[in-house]
C-alpha cells in the first residue's frame, strides 16, 4: 500500500511538472523570438535599405536578415513594409510577396509574441514594428523559432526527469520498506484484521471485568480507563487525557496510582468504597493500576468482627447469668425468700440503670443500642465505659449510620487500646450543637504520640495485628472519609491526665425539625435488661461500625 502511494505520488508530480514546463518553453521561445526581432528591428541600415531599394534575392535587406538569421539560429527573419510585402524571406521566392498571416498588429506599432502556422509550418513568432530616424513605422520585422525545436527541448527534459523521478521513488520504496519492517515488528506481525480484532476483544474484556483498569502515559495522564474504574474512582470518560493529579482530589488514591505509594496489595478509600489497588509499570515508561472493590468484603468482615464481639457478650452475660441464678438457687432453698427477691431487685436495676443513662442522653435509637452494647462489651473486656455526663443528642440525626460508623470506630480504637490495662477507663461526649454533631472518645490507653497524628487516619495505618479477614487501616480512615463528607474535622490529641482523645465534628449533621420517630428512651427498657440490649446494641454495630479496624 505504501509502495503503490508512493508510485502514484510520484506519477502525479511528474505529470504536474511536465504540464506547465510545455507552456513554460513556448513562452520562452517566443520572448526569445521577439528579443531577435527587437535587435533586427534596432538596426539603422534596414530603414534606408527599405527607402532606397527594391525587394530582391540580393538585396540589402535579404543579405541583413540572412545574417541575422544564422547568427541567432531562428527559423526565418522576415522584413517587410508598410504594406505588408516581404523585403527577406529563408525561401527567396517568396520575396516580394505578402505576408501568409496579419502584420496589422506590428505595423501599427505594437510588438506581438504568438504560435501560428505560415509558409514554414507551426513557429513561435515575435514581431515588431520598424522605424525610421524619424520615428515613423516604415515597415515591420518578423522572427520565428521553429516549434519543433521547442518539442525536442521538451522531450529531451522527460528522460531527465523521469531519472530525478525514479530516484525519489526508489527512496519511497526503500522508506516504505523500513517502516513496514518496523511497523510489523511493533506490531508483532500481526494483520490489520488481527489488530482490529484484537482492539475489539480488548474493549469488550477491559469494560466487561469487574476490576477497575486505569492505563497511565509516561506524563501522568490518563490513557485508558474502564466502567468499574469510573465507578470506583468516580470518574468521567472525559478525564481520559488528563493528568492524574486533576482528575482526583488530593490523596492517599492518588499518591497510589501515581507510584508515590510503592507496594503490592495496597489499602485506599475512595468517597465510601476500600479499594485494593495494585500498580504495573510499563515499558514506555507509563503505568498500568488495577483497582478491586473490597467494600462489601469490609463490611462482611466487620459483620463478622461484631457477631464475635456479640458472641463474646453473650457468653459472658450467659457466665453471669449462671451465677446469679446459682445464688438464686441456693437462697431459695435456705428459705431466704426476701434475700432473693432483693438480689433479683438488685441486679436487674444495675442494667437497667445503665440502659436509662444512655438513653436518657442519646435519643437516636441506633446510636443508644450501638452504646449499650459496646458497655456490655467493654465489661467483658476488663474496660469502664461511661457517658459523659454533658452528653446530650436529640432525635434528629440525618444520617444515623454514618454517625454510628463513626463512633463505632472510635469506641472500638479505645477498647483496643485500654483493654489489659489495669483501670482501663473510656469515656463517650457526644453532643448537640445547633445542627453540628461532635463525637468525643477519650481513653487512658497509651495515647498517640504527636509525629504519627496526622498519620493515623491515612488507610492502612495500623499497629494492630490483621484479623483473618483481611487486612486493618480502614476504621479511622473511614471516620476522616464521613468528617469531611460533612465538611467536618476529625482530630486526636491527648486527653488530660494521659491517654488520647479523638474529636470529630460533623456539621449540619442534625435536622431542624423533629423526627416522627418515638423516643429511643423506651429501646432498651422494653428489653427488660443490660443483657438483651447488649445483643441489640451488638447486632446494630456490626452493621457500620467497623469494629476492630
Amino acid at each position: 500500500m505504501q509502495l503503490a502511494i508512493a508510485t502514484g505520488v510520484t506519477a502525479l508530480a511528474t505529470g504536474l511538472f511536465l504540464a506547465p514546463l510545455g507552456a513554460q518553453l513556448d513562452d520562452q521561445a517566443m520572448r526569445r523570438a521577439l528579443a531577435i526581432a527587437q535587435t533586427t528591428a534596432a538596426e539603422s541600415r534596414l530603414d534606408d535599405a527599405l527607402k532606397s531599394s527594391r525587394p530582391g534575392r540580393a538585396g540589402p535587406v535579404q543579405n541583413e536578415a540572412e545574417r541575422i538569421r544564422r547568427a541567432t539560429g531562428a527559423e526565418y527573419v522576415v522584413i517587410m513594409d508598410v504594406r505588408g510585402v516581404r523585403w527577406s524571406h529563408t525561401d527567396p521566392d517568396e520575396i516580394g510577396r505578402h505576408v501568409s498571416t496579419d502584420p496589422s498588429g506590428a505595423l501599427a506599432g505594437r510588438e506581438v509574441m504568438e504560435i501560428d502556422e505560415g509558409t514554414l509550418g507551426r513557429s513561435a513568432r515575435g514581431k515588431v514594428p520598424l522605424r525610421d530616424e524619424q520615428g515613423r513605422i516604415v515597415g515591420a520585422v518578423s522572427v520565428g523559432i521553429a516549434y519543433e525545436n521547442v518539442q525536442q527541448l521538451l522531450l529531451a527534459t522527460v528522460p531527465q526527469l523521469l531519472a530525478y523521478a525514479g530516484g525519489a521513488l526508489a527512496v519511497g520504496a526503500l522508506a516504505a520498506y523500513l517502516v513496514a519492517r518496523r511497523l510489523q515488528r511493533r506490531t508483532h506481525d500481526l494483520a490489520f484484521s488481527d489488530i482490529s480484532a484484537l482492539l475489539a476483544e480488548r474493549e469488550a474484556m477491559l469494560h466487561g471485568i469487574r476490576e477497575g483498569f486505569v492505563a497511565l502515559d509516561r506524563h501522568g495522564r490518563i490513557r485508558l480507563l474502564n466502567d468499574e474504574a469510573q465507578r470506583l474512582l468516580d470518574l468521567r470518560t472525559e478525564d481520559t487525557g488528563r493528568p492524574l493529579a486533576e482528575a482526583l482530589p488530593p490523596g492517599r488514591t492518588a499518591e497510589v496510582l501515581s507510584g508515590r505509594v510503592s507496594g503490592a496489595d495496597l489499602l485506599t478509600v475512595s468517597g465510601q468504597r476500600v479499594l485494593v489497588a495494585n500498580r504495573m509499570p510499563t515499558d514506555d515508561g507509563g503505568a498500568v493500576v488495577t483497582l478491586r472493590d473490597r467494600t462489601e468484603l469490609e463490611r462482611l468482615g466487620r459483620e463478622l468482627d461484631g457477631t464475635r464481639g456479640l458472641i463474646d457478650a453473650l457468653r459472658a452475660q450467659d457466665h453471669e447469668h449462671a451465677n446469679r441464678l446459682h445464688t438464686l438457687l441456693g437462697l431459695l432453698e435456705l428459705g431466704l425468700h426476701e434475700e432473693a427477691v432483693e438480689f433479683v431487685t438488685q441486679a436487674v436495676g444495675v442494667h437497667r440503670a445503665t440502659a436509662e443513662q444512655v438513653t436518657e442522653r442519646v435519643h437516636d435509637p441506633l446510636l443508644a443500642s450501638l452504646l449499650v452494647g459496646k458497655v456490655t462489651v467493654a465489661t467483658e473486656r476488663g474496660v469502664s465505659l461511661a457517658i459523659a455526663p454533658d452528653s446530650h443528642l436529640p432525635d434528629r440525626v440525618v444520617d444515623p449510620h454514618g454517625l454510628v460508623t463513626v463512633l463505632g470506630n472510635l469506641v472500638d480504637n479505645a477498647l483496643d487500646a485500654t483493654a489489659g490495662r489495669p483501670e482501663a477507663r473510656v469515656e463517650v461526649e457526644i453532643r448537640a450543637e445547633g445542627r453540628t454533631a461532635v463525637v468525643r472518645v477519650r481513653d487512658n490507653g497509651p495515647g498517640v504520640p504527636g509525629p504519627r497524628r496526622a498519620e493515623i487516619f491515612t488507610e492502612g495505618w495500623t499497629t494492630k495485628e490483621p484479623p483473618a479477614h483481611g487486612q486493618r487501616g480502614i476504621g479511622l480512615a473511614l471516620v476522616r472519609r464521613l468528617a469531611e463528607r460533612y465538611g467536618g474535622t476529625a482530630q486526636v490529641g491527648d486527653r488530660p491526665g494521659g491517654g488520647a482523645e479523638f474529636t470529630v465534628t460533623l456539621p449540619d449533621a442534625l435536622s431542624d425539625a423533629l423526627s416522627n420517630v418515638p423516643e429511643a428512651t423506651d429501646v432498651p427498657k422494653t428489653t427488660g435488661g443490660l443483657g438483651d440490649a447488649g445483643a441489640t446494641g451488638a447486632t446494630g454495630a456490626t452493621q457500620d461500625t467497623g469494629a476492630g479496624q
